[in-house]
């Protein structure tokens, strides 16, 4: 990446952009030409039906003035604006500049709103009518895209609606997953397990919440599991908050409860990301987010 970062590239563009500019200068000034008095008017060589031909005129006055304004326009936004490396513009105008004031208007504006949020409890904030309006709409902003609109998630991405939580439902446990973000690994085992070990364990998993399963495979299946997956679901497979672990107990499932999916989950593994929304967000934001996303799966609690 370093070859579309030095300085070259810029020196670069910059001198085909003023070349650019002088050259439609220059081809403006020789079409714009006057045609003398008297003279023999060129023609463009071209005759159809025998004698209608294209004359070489001038182009309209009108015509070529907007070309020019055209020049002068893009002369004076290149001295006004940055476009070389060591020119900044009169105006010492930035992208990331404009971002960081933008964002200052907005604080000085909404801080006060989100300020007053902060100070409360989670669940006091999920109960405010304003403050689940204002949580609603950062979450369509910022978790909608794989949370869904609804809160309802799809297949790898949480339903938050559900009161089924991998990390916990507490609400600042929540507002950590928002800010901090999460990273679930669960390793491949087709090499610890085999072919048959793998379905084995399969219909085990199954068993536990009361799937439709073959008994003589989870029979089998259940010694695997203990040696293989307990240390992370549990001995009984009710799963480890710490770690993220699901519940394989409660019928609820994130990539799907059929036979051929969850032997595909211990045959490749799976590896999920909640990305940390800390330098988006900010702790005031992340507080009336993770009210509303807590106030999904607690209704009663956030009215």
């Amino acid at each position: 990446m370093s070859d579309f970062t030095s300085g070259f590239w810029s020196v670069y563009v910059a001198l085909i952009t003023v070349v650019s500019i002088i050259a439609c200068g220059v081809l403006l000034k020789m079409l714009s030409s006057k045609h003398v008095a008297g003279s023999t008017v060129e023609t463009m060589g071209h005759t159809w039906d025998g004698d209608l031909q294209e004359f070489n005129n001038p182009l309209p006055k009108w015509w070529m003035w907007l070309f020019y304004i055209t020049l002068v326009f893009a002369a004076i936004y290149l001295a006004l604006y940055p476009w070389l490396v060591s020119f900044s513009g009169i105006y010492k105008w930035t992208s990331t500049g404009q971002y960081d004031g933008e964002q200052q208007k907005a604080q000085a504006r909404f801080g006060p709103v989100f300020d007053k949020f902060v100070k409360m409890d989670l669940k006091d904030v999920a109960a405010d009518p304003e403050a689940r309006e204002i949580g609603q709409r950062l979450f369509l902003n910022t978790c909608a895209q794989c949370h869904a609109s609804d809160g309802r998630g799809s297949k790898g991405f949480p339903n938050l609606t559900d009161g089924d939580w991998l990390y916990g439902g507490d609400p600042q446990v929540i507002k950590t997953s928002i800010l901090e973000g999460r990273g679930g690994v669960m390793p491949a085992l087709a090499a610890a397990l085999g072919e048959d070990g793998t379905r084995d364990v399969a219909h085990y998993v199954m068993s536990l919440s009361g799937l439709t399963h073959d008994g003589v495979r989870a029979s089998k299946g259940k010694e695997k599991f203990a040696q293989t997956c307990a240390a992370c679901h549990g001995p009984e497979g009710k799963g480890n908050p710490a770690l993220g672990a699901p519940n394989l107990t409660d019928g609820v499932w994130l990539y799907g409860g059929g036979e051929s999916t969850i032997v595909e989950t211990i045959t490749k593994g799976r590896n999920g990301m909640m990305p940390a929304h800390n330098d988006l967000l900010g702790d005031a934001k992340a507080h009336l987010l993770a009210a509303y996303v807590w106030g999904m799966s607690n209704s009663q609690g956030a009215k």
